[in-house]
């Protein structure tokens, strides 16, 4: 597996978590609070997680299917950027997981 798989998956993992840790806030601070311009930013925050959940979810599977997981495991990491903060643990967990299985497509140099 090429290291930009695993790359692009994290990248998407801990935007994916801040979103919704900012909505989840933005959500709390509109409807417990009562702040004003909590809409607003929670509409914002929102759609920009929704979209951008779609990308992580595309990552997630590739990175899945390249790493050849059993569907519950596939399952769970697609699931994370629903849970606040999830995403953060699964996605450290599935790094140390695969970080063997990494290819290095460095050339060798040839010995003389």
């Amino acid at each position: 597996m090429k290291r930009s798989v695993l790359t692009r998956y994290r990248v998407m993992a801990y935007v994916t978590g801040v979103l919704l840790v900012l909505l989840t806030l933005g959500v709390i601070a509109k409807y417990l609070l009562g702040i004003d311009g909590a809409a607003s930013f929670v509409e914002v925050v929102g759609i920009a997680h929704g979209w951008l959940f779609i990308v992580y979810l595309v990552f997630a599977f590739d990175l899945g299917s390249k790493a050849k997981w059993p569907v519950g495991r596939q399952l769970w990491v697609l699931l994370a950027g629903t849970v606040p903060t999830a995403a953060f643990f699964v996605e450290r967990r599935a790094t140390r997981e695969l970080e063997s299985k990494i290819v290095d497509p460095s050339p060798v140099a040839a010995k003389v």
